[in-house]
């Protein structure tokens, strides 16, 4: 048995009907992107459903697998939130934000740890800070701090300044201190280069998040020896925890190569977990709809290869763990549905509905390698899937 799990980071369809208490009314990541685009071409996730669950799309006739969408049990709409529900944790109270930036005991406790001033310390996009403080950085030799509307505290530094070690450093400080009611969901080095009036951040990026609070079904299946695998950031969101194996890739690109490759080594009884950030991080963050579009048909094109070569007995799960929309006026996540795509080579069409949690994909998983729930939230979908 072979399980394969991709989450498209960030990409919704459709608000939840919670999302007015978070501002997000009217948010449909792909749909909205759809309307300002125009036709986008992802025959593949069409074919697994996607266009019945967002209008704009078109409805695939063939379809060849099982698809629905999946209601956000837990509190918040963040990363971590997302993912650790998928895998079994319920999180009832939101990570903690700052939109007035962090308070001066936190400040004042990392500064001194770190034997420098910080620049910065509020809320900000981390394209726009960088060009506002990067020359100041440069000559001080300040990190730069600053947060968002998601519970993170990111520190910025250019490489040739704060080397990536020591700026991994500084982040694993900011998480010891970053504790208790200032338990923030992440703490998230951004290193970058460049001239002022030309910075750019480098692919070096590392998220330094808290670990999950209870056991998760990762780890479960590793106590039941099912290898699993870890691509993209899913190492960072779990603090490495449940995981057999872990290839941190920066890119989807790189990301869906490793993916492909163990596919193809034809691995029994193994998890593999990935998540593609290119589409949040990089387009959706900086409410740029055209590249989130040019990124779909992109991922589209690798999705044919992996469904190709699924054989007898692979799962192939595609989802999202929030959404961010990037036509509407905040550049954070948005309380959204995650799309369920499912398929395999003897999976039926069929419709599972709407999902009260993203744990179901746990449940499935679980059941798939009849493994006892444990007590884990969420129904498989597995018998659906027959």
């Amino acid at each position: 048995m072979r399980i394969f799990i991709i989450v498209m980071d960030g990409v919704g369809v459709g608000e939840l009907p919670d999302a007015y208490k978070y501002g997000d009314q009217g948010s449909n990541t792909l749909g909205n992107t759809v309307k300002v685009v125009g036709d986008i071409e992802i025959p593949n996730l069409k074919r697994l459903g996607i266009g019945r669950l967002v209008d704009g799309l078109g409805e695939e006739p063939d379809i060849i697998g099982a698809y629905g969408k999946m209601i956000e049990k837990s509190e918040g709409k963040d990363t971590l939130i997302g993912h650790w529900e998928m895998m079994g944790i319920i999180t009832l109270q939101d990570f903690p934000t700052y939109p007035n930036g962090f308070p001066q005991e936190v400040i004042s406790q990392f500064e001194e740890a770190i034997g420098r001033k910080v620049l910065g310390n509020k809320p900000a996009s981390g394209t726009e800070i960088i060009k506002e403080l990067g020359e100041v950085h440069i000559k001080t030799g300040y990190p730069i701090v600053y947060t968002s509307a998601d519970s993170v505290f990111q520190i910025a530094a250019h490489e040739k300044i704060i080397p990536v070690e020591e700026l991994y450093n500084y982040c694993r400080i900011a998480r010891r201190i970053l504790t208790g009611k200032h338990s923030v969901a992440r703490v998230i080095a951004r290193p970058f280069l460049g001239e002022p009036g030309n910075f750019y951040r480098t692919t070096n990026r590392k998220d330094f998040s808290l670990p999950p609070p209870a056991k998760t079904v990762l780890d479960v299946l590793v106590e039941n020896n099912i290898r699993t695998i870890g691509l993209g950031k899913i190492e960072d969101i779990f603090s490495g925890r449940g995981l057999s194996e872990s290839n941190h890739t920066h890119t989807n690109e790189e990301t869906m190569d490793a993916f492909i490759q163990i596919e193809k080594e034809r691995r029994e009884d193994i998890v593999v977990f990935a998540n593609l950030s290119d589409f949040d991080t990089i387009y959706a963050h900086r409410n740029n709809p055209e590249g989130l579009a040019q990124a779909l048909e992109e991922f589209d094109k690798r999705l044919g290869e992996v469904i190709k070569i699924l054989t007898l007995n692979d799962l192939l799960i595609v989802c999202a763990d929030h959404g961010n929309d990037p036509t509407t006026p905040s550049t954070d996540h948005s309380r959204e549905y995650a799309p369920l795509l499912v398929t395999g080579k003897d999976i039926p069409p069929n419709y599972l509905g709407v999902r009260e949690t993203f744990a179901d994909v746990g449940a499935t998983i679980l059941e798939a390698f009849n493994i006892e729930d444990k007590g884990f939230p969420g129904r498989s979908f597995l018998e659906e899937l027959k």
